[in-house]
């Protein structure tokens, strides 16, 4: 996420030709859209790490519900 955040102002800031980023060149912005579609797309998925969130997510739920059934029965 925080690397399409740094996307989103590099357009920005390029766009609106502020300080030096008025001299840089889009390439390098599309560059870095570039790596971003690779990175979300192949190897976030090839270490795993969109499972991993999801996982966290369910043990997450899981742990809500298991306290939620414990506290109704006091």
């Amino acid at each position: 996420m925080p690397l399409i955040i740094i996307i989103a102002l590099l357009v920005g800031l390029r766009f609106f030709d502020v300080w030096r980023f008025a001299e840089m060149s889009w390439w390098w912005i599309a560059g870095l859209m570039g790596f971003a579609f690779i990175w979300f797309e192949f190897i976030e998925k090839m270490l795993g790490l969109d499972k991993k969130k999801e996982h966290n997510a369910d043990e997450q739920r899981r742990k809500d519900r298991v306290k939620q059934a414990f506290n109704k029965r006091k």
